[in-house]
């Protein structure tokens, strides 16, 4: 049987007071996640602030990874971009290096597209990266690209790109899709991005999760991901993080949880949470997870 998906962290990225990635506290907050029980690290994801990264500073972030130790297939890859050529080029690196995978979203720009324009979209991407095509996860989270990825779609992928398309990703935060998607697709690795589903949608047949809060609460986080267990603490604290703009929050629990302020900073056009907003997360969080271990 093969070894189920498992648990990865939507690994934050840490900006210095000159906005450059802060690669050595990013390399160190991967050890953290990878020796709490993460299988991998996810790089340039929502939580990483991926569309905000630059090409540069993509490769010079996996090979600093890649030359600190961190094997190859503990790396997924966020590509997050509009024009095919482009994710294809940015897909193409980091399979290049032996990344586990390319978690990949739809292009964004343009709304109220088809399902066919969509579809030809992922098959030009496919098309460029030619040899290299592997290991695909469909990202789908409309809430930021206003593109969903309906679960006929995917099933059209899977059937045109049996050996490219592995999987999905569903951010979507709505469980009936996502019981949907798990009936007529279980089969594919199935991940469950809104951690207020996930042990539900794990019992149903998830694989796991790439997941933000992993960033904080790793262990915790992995029993919902690997084992579906219930955390009514996780999903409470979920709700407190949708209270602000989600990775701001997420990159604010990590300066929780580290006592490194770096992990504040975020890049425009985000903008980092208030001092009242912070202490009100740290209370819900301090209340949720610190009060009965004390």
């Amino acid at each position: 049987m093969t070894q189920k998906f498992g648990l990865s962290v939507a690994l934050a990225t840490p900006f210095d007071s000159n906005g450059d990635i802060a690669i050595e506290a990013m390399i160190e907050q991967a050890r953290r996640s990878l020796a709490a029980g993460c299988s991998s690290v996810t790089l340039f994801g929502t939580t990483g602030e991926g569309s905000s990264i630059g090409t540069q500073e993509r490769e010079r972030v996996l090979a600093s990874m890649l030359d600190s130790g961190i094997a190859a297939k503990q790396i997924i890859v966020g590509v997050l971009v509009d024009a095919a050529q482009d994710a294809a080029m940015l897909a193409g690196h980091a399979l290049s290096k032996g990344a586990r995978n390319i978690l990949l979203a739809p292009p964004s720009y343009f709304k109220n597209v088809s399902d066919d324009g969509v579809f030809q979209w992922f098959s030009a991407v496919f098309a460029i990266l030619g040899d290299k095509a592997r290991d695909i996860i469909v990202y789908n989270i409309p809430s930021l690209t206003m593109v969903p990825l309906t679960v006929s779609l995917i099933g059209r992928l899977r059937i045109a790109f049996p050996n490219i398309v592995i999987g999905v990703k569903d951010s979507s935060g709505d469980w009936p899709f996502t019981e949907t998607l798990l009936k007529a697709h279980g089969d594919l690795v199935i991940l469950v991005g809104d951690e207020r589903h996930l042990a539900k949608g794990v019992r149903l047949g998830g694989q796991g999760a790439i997941s933000g809060m992993a960033n904080f609460v790793p262990r915790e986080v992995k029993l919902m991901a690997e084992e579906g267990m219930d955390d009514s603490r996780i999903e409470d604290f979920v709700e407190e993080l949708l209270k602000f703009p989600v990775t701001a929050a997420v990159k604010t629990m990590v300066t929780h949880v580290t006592s490194d302020e770096i992990w504040l900073a975020v890049r425009p056009p985000l903008v980092s949470i208030s001092a009242k907003g912070q202490a009100q997360l740290f209370l819900a969080f301090d209340t949720l997870f610190r009060s009965k271990a004390a």
